[in-house]
C-alpha cells in the first residue's frame, strides 16, 4: 500500500520560492536577505552543469562522515541520470537512480542546482521507502538537516520558515 503524499504541493511551493529567493541574490548580487524582521546573508547554492558534476557531488555528500552517522541509507550509492523534459527532477528508490533534467526552462537548467540535488538525496536517505509519505514530515527533516549541513544554516532557516509559511508539517 502507497502512503499518501498529502503535502507534496506545499513543499514543491515552498521550494519554488526559496529557489527564487536564491536566483534573485544571484542576479542582483545582494546576498542579505530579509526574513521575518531579521537580516541574513544567503551563502552561495552551487549550480552544475553535467550529470557528471551531480554525480560527484552525490558522492560526496553521501561520503560525508557525519552524514553515513546519520542516515544508513547513505552507505548505498545512488546513480545519478538525465531524463527527459524539463519539469521535474525525482528519484527511484527501487534501483537507487537520481533523475535530473538537463534541458532548460525559460533559459537555466533549473534542477542542475544544489537544491535540487539535496532534495532528491533525501529521498534516498529514506531507511525504508515507501514506509511513510514521500514529502511527509520525516522527508521534509531530513531535506533541511541536509540544507543545514551543506548549504548552511541561513539557508536552512530560509526553507524551514518557508516550508512553515506554506503549511508544511515537519517531524
Amino acid at each position: 500500500m502507497t502512503v499518501r503524499d498529502t503535502q507534496r504541493a506545499k513543499v514543491y511551493d515552498a521550494e519554488q520560492l526559496v529557489r527564487g529567493v536564491f536566483d534573485r541574490a544571484d542576479e542582483h548580487g545582494s546576498r542579505t536577505v530579509e526574513l521575518y524582521g531579521s537580516h541574513i546573508t544567503l551563502p552561495i547554492e552551487r549550480r552544475f552543469a553535467s550529470v557528471d558534476s551531480v554525480q560527484t557531488y552525490a558522492d560526496k555528500v553521501l561520503a560525508l562522515n557525519w552524514v553515513r552517522a546519520h542516515w544508513d541509507r547513505a552507505g548505498t550509492p545512488v546513480r545519478v541520470r538525465s531524463r527527459a523534459g524539463t519539469t521535474a527532477a525525482h528519484y527511484e528508490s527501487a534501483d537507487a537512480v537520481l533523475a535530473v533534467p538537463l534541458h532548460t526552462d525559460g533559459g537555466t537548467a533549473w534542477a542542475l542546482r544544489e537544491l535540487v540535488v539535496l532534495h532528491e538525496l533525501a529521498h534516498h536517505l529514506e531507511s525504508v521507502p515507501g514506509s511513510v509519505a514521500a514529502h511527509g514530515p520525516e522527508f521534509c527533516t531530513r531535506y533541511l538537516e541536509l540544507v543545514d549541513g551543506i548549504i548552511g544554516p541561513e539557508a536552512a532557516l530560509l526553507l524551514r520558515a518557508t516550508m512553515l509559511g506554506c503549511g508544511v508539517r515537519l517531524g
